[in-house]
């Protein structure tokens, strides 16, 4: 018994051994792939005119895009003069939660972030800025109107917003007392005045020279490493809602959509004010904030339901189909709102959509004209222009004539033989007045 036990040990230890050198090698091989590493990334956006939904529609995106990457940062360069409070808050947020260090720099020479840029600035991680540009002047003011900086609006704006920045500053190590005068006093700063009040953390000539620099703030970027810059730029959706949701652009869509409803309740049937002004109405309300991005596009789709149904009994001459149509697009490039969901409606299904209906509507209103202009076809004014033949002769006392599968008494100013081709010219009550081509017809 025990020379069998001896023996199955020898057995059991030979085995061990044997599957330890089959599997070193593979062990190896795995411990050499894992320290493979790839290069950093850092994706760099590109922002300018006014903070305004569009424009957070852009920047949340990117930023989902470098966080779900594991990018070693969002590079942001900016160039605005300010924008809406609430827009800048939502971008504020987005960057004091981030995953992925957010780095703005004021950009080109020239640029400015004035007003919610300064603001925006002092929340990243790393605040740059070019030579020639500054940063500041961040005072509340309303849109289309003047401001009352002494009014109890005013001041509850103004110490809002001051708070903020002085907030956000010092959780980011920046100067807060040059923070809150940027809102109460309007002040603004250079690139190396912010430098040396310690606004931003670095100036730089360009956007290599920043990267350049960036190691010394980011961790996950070293000097002597590689890295790969992806360069992300604004879809048509963003684009378009950019566009709209401008500031000055928002208070004219909203003037004009007021403006059209009133014209159109005072003159019902006008059709073309009243279209414009509630699409322009709508939109107004998003650029302003008052409706979500969704919700606008839900009212625009509904509306565009609206507009087309009526087409189909209502003559617009199709300003209804059109107008339907463009509501129609802006509303399902706005239906989801792909900043917090990354839902969105493809291309590839909204744009064959679009021109299906763009299409129907165009053939109907075509079809619509057409029989508008189209000489009638039935009833005594559907006679006109009828040809014929001669049933019996038509003299001076009058004759017979087959027309339109009907006999009709006929009159003449010439004689016309039977059988011969008639073209209708007039209808005196039941008698209808005949003429022919004929030559050498008589009298």
């Amino acid at each position: 018994m025990k020379a069998a036990k001896s023996a199955a040990a020898q057995l059991l230890s030979a085995l061990f051994v044997a599957g330890a050198l089959v599997l070193s090698p593979c062990m190896a091989w795995g411990s050499g792939d894992s320290d493979v590493r790839t290069s950093p990334t850092i994706y760099r956006i590109r922002i300018e005119g006014s903070i305004n939904p569009g424009i957070s529609q852009f920047f949340m995106r990117a930023l989902s895009t470098a966080q779900a990457s594991g990018a070693a940062c969002l590079v942001v360069e900016l160039d605005t003069p300010g924008g809406l409070v609430s827009t800048l808050r939502d971008m504020i947020q987005a960057v004091m939660t981030s995953s992925v260090p957010v780095v703005v720099y004021v950009a080109p020479s020239g640029a400015q972030a004035a007003s919610a840029g300064a603001i925006l600035t002092l929340s990243a991680h790393v605040a740059a800025m070019a030579p020639g540009t500054n940063i500041g002047a961040a005072h509340p003011v309303g849109i289309g109107q003047k401001d009352e900086k002494d009014s109890v609006s005013g001041a509850k704006a103004e110490n809002d917003i001051a708070a903020m920045a002085r907030s956000i500053a010092s959780e980011r190590g920046k100067n807060a007392t040059w923070a809150e005068r940027a809102v109460r006093e309007s002040v603004s700063a250079t690139d190396r005045e912010a430098l040396e009040l310690g606004v931003i953390d670095l100036v730089a000539r360009d956007f290599d020279d920043l990267v350049q620099q960036l190691p010394s703030r980011i961790t996950s970027l070293r000097p002597d490493t590689p890295f790969e810059v992806i360069t992300l730029e604004p879809n048509l959706r963003e684009q378009i809602l950019s566009t709209i949701a401008d500031p000055n652009i928002a208070y004219l869509l909203m003037m004009a959509g007021i403006a059209g409803l009133y014209f159109e309740l005072a003159h019902p049937g006008a059709i073309f004010p009243g279209t414009v002004g509630a699409i322009s109405l709508l939109l107004g309300l998003f650029a302003l904030q008052a409706l979500p991005v969704n919700t606008t596009g839900l009212l625009l789709i509904l509306l565009s339901g609206l507009l087309l149904v009526l087409e189909l009994f209502v003559t617009s001459y199709g300003i209804l189909g059109i107008s339907g149509t463009v509501a129609l697009l802006l509303g399902s490039l706005m239906l989801f709102d792909t900043a917090e969901t990354g839902i969105a409606v493809a291309m590839e299904v909204l744009i064959p959509t679009i021109l299906a209906v763009g299409v129907f509507f165009a053939l109907v209103i075509y079809l619509a004209g057409k029989a508008a202009i189209a000489r009638p076809l039935s009833g005594s004014e559907g006679l006109i222009g009828e040809t014929g033949t001669v049933h019996e002769p038509i003299g001076h006392k009058g004759g017979k004539v087959f027309v339109h599968g009907e006999i009709w008494n006929a009159v003449s100013e010439e004689f016309i033989e039977k059988g011969e081709e008639i073209t209708v010219t007039g209808l005196k009550g039941l008698t209808l007045e005949v003429t022919t081509q004929k030559k050498g017809a008589k009298r």
